[in-house]
């Protein structure tokens, strides 16, 4: 009984939602229908309201009062961890930030209500319910912040393993006789990336009006990557010393590619480490089973 009930609430509730979207996609078809008239004049306020779409009259009022709501009830300083983590992850415009503090309200709201009902309906008891309880407490609740941390680390990963490419194109254009924006701008064009797209930012804060080294100083707190900051720095000396921009990007690329070979390397030493526990906990329990298991079915007889 509680199956078909569970059934017909879904089937009623799939109907109630054809019948709404049909009617959405109606008025929708006439609504654009009446904008193509050029003497076409709405006679009320509902109707100058209607006209607009159901995004901007029901989703944006609603991503407004969560984002208002996440604004206010945050601790101090999260606000702004979160803009600079988005920043870091390359969703730096603000409908990112509105959209993932709405998406933080949610789950706050969200992870006592699915922690108790995994808690009452779960078919485990004892310490199973309640571990279980408590892991849909914590994904719901700290979900949303390691995503947006890996999606971060992601992006500076892939930021620190293309630098020497994109390092090697900068030194050839230069060496060929381009200047160093010049060179940039072919190198944003050739190579496709997180990290090209953060020098086409700078290069279109530099044309907007900002100075070089302003521009370059914004690109490396938006990456916060290491290398970057070396690059900067380096760029910004050879400017104020008037050494030569191509030995200081050959110099650069020969250690960002040293820098690179390191990286891998580390990420082999870890490899190890990583791959300790699940080895011990799936891989030598069934071992033992096989390996010893015979012996101690022989044991047990003979005794």
């Amino acid at each position: 009984m509680l199956t078909i009930g569970v059934l017909a609430f879904g089937g009623a509730v799939a109907l109630a939602l054809f019948a709404i979207l049909s009617q959405a996609d109606e008025k929708a078809v006439v609504r654009s229908s009446l904008r193509q008239l050029d003497d076409y004049e709405v006679e009320s306020v509902r109707e100058r309201e209607l006209l607009s779409p159901l995004k901007d009259r029901a989703v944006a009022p609603l991503l407004m009062g969560l984002t208002g709501l996440g604004k206010r009830f945050t601790p101090a300083g999260y606000v702004a961890q979160c803009s600079k983590k988005l920043t870091t992850a390359g969703k730096g415009d603000q409908d990112a930030f509105d959209r993932f503090l709405a998406i933080r309200v949610v789950t706050v709201v969200l992870a006592p209500i699915g922690a108790y009902l995994t808690f009452a309906y779960i078919p485990v008891g004892g310490l199973a319910r309640l571990a279980s309880a408590g892991l849909v407490f914590a994904v719901f609740l700290m979900g949303p912040d390691a995503i947006l941390n890996r999606q971060a680390e992601e992006r500076q990963y892939e930021i620190r393993r293309r630098l020497p490419d994109v390092m090697d194109l900068l030194v050839i254009s230069v060496e060929a006789g381009l200047g160093f924006e010049q060179a940039l701008d072919r190198t944003v064009s050739a190579v496709p990336g997180p990290l090209t797209q953060e020098f086409s930012r700078m290069l279109g804060e530099v044309r907007a009006g900002a100075t070089r080294a302003d521009a370059m100083r914004s690109m490396d707190a938006r990456t916060n990557v290491p290398e970057i900051r070396s690059f900067v720095l380096a760029i910004l000396q050879a400017d104020t010393f008037g050494v030569s921009i191509g030995r200081v990007l050959r110099a650069q690329a020969d250690e960002m590619r040293i820098k690179r070979r390191q990286l891998a390397q580390e990420r082999a030493q870890k490899a190890p480490v990583k791959m300790l526990i699940p080895m011990v906990f799936c891989i030598f329990p069934a071992l033992f089973v096989i390996v010893l298991g015979p012996a101690a079915i022989t044991i047990s007889q003979s005794f």
